[in-house]
């Protein structure tokens, strides 16, 4: 999604909503620092969930291809960022996602692609990890799928428990890698390279 392609209406009426929030933690949303902050904060948010005005599936189907290759494919450290759908603060990391195909391949881009449209959308981070690894499975189709997601929460880090040094991971995986540990060990053993 561009970053200029906004619903105004919808981003006038959050700004709206943004402007009585500022109001209420006490702040003056008329003060210089804070006159266009509804709008902005608006738009940043718009831009944050734009993962619901995306169809993963159609972000998949327009790059699969033919492939009779039978080997494992990994994209790793895909940078992402995300919502936590508990407080609305940020969590941010990287995710590596690993398939076995059957018959087709996905463009490198679209493991991305697929990745920031459960992402960007109020998320917690297992179910973002499961969502990647059924959409990739499903959708293509492949033998095996296998996800693995390492996150910093500002949930636990700026409220909370304020644990700055945490970090979670999750992984996630489906056919062959559900019963074959030594597929899921090259995978792991593949991330360390």
């Amino acid at each position: 999604m561009e970053r200029k392609n906004y619903d105004e209406e919808r981003i006038g009426k959050i700004a709206g909503h943004m402007e009585e929030i500022i109001r209420l933690l006490g702040e003056d949303p008329g003060r210089e620092g804070l006159i266009k902050t509804p709008v902005r904060a608006a738009k940043a948010l718009y831009y944050a969930t734009s993962g619901y005005r995306m169809n993963p599936t159609e972000l998949m189907s327009q790059a699969i291809f033919s492939y009779n290759g039978s080997k494992m494919v990994i994209v790793k450290d895909i940078e992402f960022y995300s919502l936590c759908e508990h407080h609305i603060l940020p969590f941010f990391g990287r995710m590596s996602v690993g398939y076995i195909p059957d018959g087709t391949m996905l463009g490198l881009s679209k493991v991305a692609r697929v990745v920031d449209a459960y992402a960007r959308r109020l998320q917690v981070q297992e179910h973002l990890t499961a969502q990647v690894c059924r959409e990739i499975y499903e959708t293509l189709p492949a033998k095996g799928v296998m996800v693995s997601c390492t996150a910093q929460h500002l949930c636990m880090k700026m409220r909370g428990v304020e644990k700055q040094d945490s970090a979670t991971t999750t992984t996630d995986y489906l056919g062959v890698f559900a019963d074959d540990a030594a597929l899921r060990t090259e995978f792991f053993n593949a991330l360390q390279h």
